[in-house]
């Protein structure tokens, strides 16, 4: 069971998606994340180890790497695209609720942006985290993030921005959720942010990146 799911894990930080996957080069030829994850269903493997030994520690590797400048944008990417495949096998199980999420995660770009790399790492790294993402997509008007809330009690938000000129358009997204869900836990980022950023529009916390996103998140359910 462990040779399989130190496969998988190596797939995912690697980014080998599949068989047919040309990339990485010295995996050419080889099983990616596809095969390996349906294999260990196969062989009995559990959904949850799969999720636990495997898929969210190479997440956990790959966003430390990327947070340390040792990888960049586009293998990050590729990773998240080996630990995709891998949830698709996975998907099943959610919804039957044999494997629990550690909860819900809202994210979109501020209306007015319509920037998303930095938006999609986010999603890709919290969900390779063990959370489910409810991705609103760009330039999402501050009455989707409102009703997005009230759709998923108890959830947290993630707003993005990239640009001088959107980062102000948070405040009033931060004021609409805090008035039809004063609880709800709030979280921005973009590159023309800061925590005092944050702090003076009211949201809970800024990350630099997606790995800082992920560290806090899991607080809140430590």
């Amino acid at each position: 069971m462990s040779e399989i799911l130190n496969k998988l894990h190596d797939c995912v930080e690697s980014g080998k998606v599949n068989l047919a996957a040309p990339f990485p080069p010295q995996m050419k030829g080889q099983p990616g994340a596809d095969e390996y994850t349906k294999e260990a269903l196969e062989q009995g493997v559990s959904p949850v180890d799969i999720m636990n030994i495997a898929l969210i520690p190479a997440m956990d590797k790959v966003g430390q790497k990327f947070s340390e400048h040792k990888i960049f944008v586009p293998q990050m990417l590729i990773s998240a695209k080996a630990m995709n495949a891998a949830m698709q096998h996975l998907k099943p199980y959610f919804q039957a609720g044999e494997v629990k999420r550690k909860g819900t995660f809202i994210i979109g770009t501020v209306f007015g942006d319509l920037h998303d790399i930095g938006k999609n790492l986010v999603a890709m790294m919290i969900e390779g985290a063990g959370w489910e993402v409810i991705d609103l997509g760009i330039d999402v008007k501050t009455e989707k993030f409102a009703e997005a809330v009230l759709q998923y009690p108890g959830a947290i938000v993630g707003i993005s921005a990239l640009l001088t000129t959107t980062m102000n358009n948070m405040k009033p997204v931060v004021e609409a959720i805090r008035q039809v869900s004063p609880a709800t836990k709030i979280i921005v980022g973009g590159s023309p942010l800061s925590s005092d950023f944050a702090s003076s529009i009211g949201a809970d916390a800024y990350a630099k990146d997606p790995q800082e996103g992920v560290r806090w998140l899991d607080t809140l359910v430590a």
